[in-house]
């Protein structure tokens, strides 16, 4: 299996996709590449501008996207892919969209026998074994919770360590701590932005120039360099709840 899980899509002051390009070159490989997008996160924009935003990107790196919304017959489309990208925006907009379309079973088959998959924000939280730990507010009924399972564990992307100043609200760490009284045996990784976690086979490593949290119920959350066991966390858990 081949994963690459992306925090966040743009760092402040950079282009869309910048900061994360090369790692999507490298982790594409050399050889042109096009790869089935899911653009079904976008609720403010269309399908087509969120497609042309990252093929522009890509394409910038030897590499094209084309939408899967453009395709007749979406399964039949992630059956062909030579690679699979999911974008960023509204997870539970994304979660439905791609239960409506009956994609999750075909994606989980077809990266499971090595397609690579590369998501971002939204995209990284459907590889997980369910969208519970997004940040975005329900805006849709997902019709079902469940997602792709490529991993054992939850991420909540854009992790941050305290609330904005003046704002009186939950911690991004309480709303996590809540969801592991109610799973506890799920880990959870806050993945913060400029960060991502790569998967080769057994292998995961975390790639960028911050830490990652990783919390687990009933321990003192953890902050995990790219030095630490990453690949000690794919070892499978107890389900979601």
């Amino acid at each position: 299996m081949r994963l690459l899980l992306i925090s966040n899509s743009t760092m402040p002051g950079e282009p869309y996709l910048d900061y994360p390009k090369h790692e999507i070159a490298g982790f594409l490989g050399s050889r042109p590449v096009t790869a089935l997008f899911l653009p079904f996160a976008a609720v403010t924009f269309s399908y087509d501008d969120y497609e042309a935003r990252v093929e522009e990107r890509f394409s910038e790196i030897g590499h094209h996207v084309m939408g899967i919304h453009r395709c007749e017959d979406p399964v039949a489309a992630v059956r062909e892919a030579g690679a699979i990208v999911v974008g960023g925006g509204n997870t539970w907009q994304l979660v439905r969209k791609m239960h409506e379309l009956g994609l999750m079973e075909p994606i989980r088959e077809k990266v499971l026998a090595g397609t690579p998959f590369i998501g971002w924000s939204a995209g990284a939280n459907v590889a997980c074994p369910t969208l519970r730990t997004t940040n975005d507010m329900p805006v849709t009924d997902p019709l079902g919770f469940d997602t792709l399972s490529l991993l054992p564990f939850q991420i909540n992307p854009h992790y941050l360590d305290a609330n904005p100043e003046g704002h009186a609200g939950e911690t991004r760490e309480q709303r996590i701590l809540e969801f592991l009284e109610i799973n506890p045996g799920v880990t959870v990784v806050g993945l913060r932005e400029g960060t991502m976690l790569r998967r080769e086979k057994n292998r995961l490593s975390l790639i960028g120039n911050r830490t990652a949290r990783i919390f687990r119920h009933g321990q003192p959350a953890q902050e995990w360099t790219a030095g630490n066991d990453f690949s000690s966390l794919l070892i499978p858990q107890n389900p979601v709840a």
